[in-house]
């Protein structure tokens, strides 16, 4: 049996989880379930990222402990994978005793690379990042996505030597042995290689951010925040003794964001080389879900709760639109109006009622006895291509097509015409015809829509079925509004 593993990017605590993050969850779980059903051990990790100075902040601004707001934002997130059916098997916090062990022996492990050196530079605690003289006059001093000012620093903090790296990265990426998909990511990191990199600070003074992990060695710093959060992806492992990681890293796929693309196409990479470990096979780096055309925010009160979504449709509703509606190699819109559509005309009308169709002839023709039906063999190519290059939303078209195609045959055979004839022999093949093709259609709705594709394959193994009166997708009459 392979080894199969999955990541997401682990998100801050600092706010509720947001429809972009249920995106990400998504795709990764579609790549694990469809690891497993190719036969493949899977372990599929996500987690929260609890420590930093925007995490203090947030808490002390709820009038909470560290403890107390960090608890209950990542229990959130818990809730979130729960509400979505994500088979992640691992979930780690930052702050896990385990994690931060372990990320206490990666930094003495990168000693070579480290070294002590002065900072200046302008700070946003928003981002938890520094941004470029150009940066910050390009943005009048007032960073846009937190509308706060830049902090001028000058610090002594501990590097990172990034720059020895990049060729090697860059040799990587382009060799195809660290895959960076869609191609216009891939051409983004490139580019910035190509310019070069610079060494990175890594550490922050103890006084002005204690809520990290202490640097060994040292009574005054403490791991800069988005450093030490890379290392879950193999601290969740065990690395480095224990036998999880010696099996399954490197990772098959890493699923990002395309905001956080040079930390895991250039700052990982470094860590990993200079821990001498090998590359993951792929990163996966989606973009950004708008809602109603426009960026999601508070102020205009456009944010999508992926909560609100699934309580009245359902949750194998939402997946369906998420990964089919969503471009998986561009940003992609949300809107009310198009998901109910989308639950209507295609799961409700094409779905649920190809289902309901064949439920009721398999019981009319054939009495519910389904007996030694052999599989159907569409070909799947095209879906099995779209996976591998994380093209959620075409492998779902194509099974689509499938659907449709298959209500097609219905209306063009019309087994009810058959049966006048008395032609018992050729309604069984349409029957048996029906059911294979339903049975592979539930086999490869599987990844995208688990509890859906368990009601099809239920209602259709060998044995005697019964027609259902409850619908897959019952109608929805009225619009949502968010």
């Amino acid at each position: 049996m392979g080894k199969y593993y999955v990541t997401t990017s682990i998100p801050y605590v600092n706010a509720e989880p947001h429809i972009g993050f249920a995106l990400e969850l998504l795709y990764a779980d579609v790549l694990a379930r469809y690891a497993r059903a190719r036969g493949e051990d899977v372990i599929f990790a996500t987690g929260t990222d609890e420590h930093g100075g925007k995490i203090a902040e947030q808490a002390k601004t709820r009038g909470l402990s560290l403890k107390q707001h960090t608890d209950e934002i990542s229990e959130h997130f818990r809730d979130l994978t729960k509400a979505l059916a994500i088979s992640n098997n691992r979930f780690i916090r930052t702050t896990d005793e385990a994690h931060e062990q372990r990320a206490t022996e990666i930094w003495k492990r990168l000693k070579d690379d480290i070294y002590k050196g002065k900072y200046e530079g302008w700070y946003c605690v928003g981002d938890e990042a520094f941004f470029t003289e150009t940066e910050v006059k390009a943005n009048h001093g007032i960073c846009p996505a937190h509308n706060r000012p830049y902090e001028k620093l000058v610090e002594e903090n501990y590097f990172f030597s990034l720059s020895k790296y990049g060729d090697q990265i860059k040799k990587q990426i382009e060799e195809g042995s660290f895959k960076v998909v869609p191609q216009s990511r891939r051409n983004e990191i490139l580019s910035l290689l190509e310019q070069g990199l610079e060494d990175i600070s890594i550490s922050r003074p103890k006084e002005k951010i204690n809520w990290g992990i202490p640097v060994p060695g040292s009574s005054s710093q403490v791991m800069y925040v988005w450093f030490e959060a890379l290392m879950n992806y193999i601290t969740v492992l065990g690395y480095p003794e224990h036998e999880d990681f010696k099996l399954y890293w490197p990772a098959n796929v890493q699923v990002i964001g395309k905001d956080i693309l040079r930390f895991h196409a250039a700052i990982w990479p470094a860590m990993l080389m200079s821990l001498k470990l090998p590359l993951p096979k792929q990163l996966y780096v989606h973009g950004f879900v708008t809602a109603e055309g426009k960026k999601m925010s508070k102020s205009i009160g456009n944010v999508v709760n992926p909560f609100d979504a699934i309580k009245p449709y359902g949750v194998d509703a939402f997946r369906y639109y998420i990964l089919k509606y969503i471009p998986s190699y561009e940003d992609g819109d949300f809107s009310w109006e198009r998901f109910e559509h989308a639950y209507n005309n295609e799961l409700a009308n094409e779905l649920g009622n190809l289902v309901q169709r064949i439920l009721v002839m398999a019981t009319k023709f054939i009495g519910g006895e389904i007996k030694d039906i052999p599989p159907a063999e569409h070909d799947s190519s095209q879906y099995v291509a779209a996976l591998a290059e994380c093209r959620f939303d075409r492998a779902l078209e194509t099974v689509w097509e499938q659907v449709r195609g298959l209500n097609q045959y219905i209306d063009e055979e019309k087994p009810w015409e058959v049966a006048k004839t008395g032609d018992q022999e050729h309604l069984n093949e349409i029957i048996a015809y029906l059911i294979s093709s339903i049975r592979e259609i539930a086999d490869l709705l599987m990844p995208f829509m688990p509890l859906s594709a368990t009601k099809i394959s239920a209602a259709f193994k060998d044995g005697k079925i019964a027609a259902s009166n409850a619908a897959l997708f019952p109608r929805h009459i009225t619009s949502t509004s968010s």
